[in-house]
């Protein structure tokens, strides 16, 4: 099963599919345990205290994402 992205409207990134295929590390290198997982939810709004992972601060803080996607391609 193929890693989907999905940025979630004013809320996380979540990650879904066959996570043995991810390779999450922290900012010193070391690998998050995703054993058993088939989804997680990454902080995109920055207020989380268990980054990189969301606790669920974006709806208390008011986050407010971009509303489209933004075509970068030249």
């Amino acid at each position: 099963m193929a890693l989907e992205l999905i940025a979630k409207k004013d809320g996380p990134y979540i990650v879904a599919g066959d996570l043995a295929q991810l390779e999450l590390r922290d900012g010193d290198g070391n690998l998050y345990d995703l054993a058993d997982k088939t989804r997680v939810f990454l902080c995109r709004c920055g207020a989380s205290t268990t980054k990189p992972f969301c606790d669920g601060q974006h709806s208390k803080i008011g986050f407010k994402a971009a509303d489209a996607v933004v075509n970068s391609q030249k």
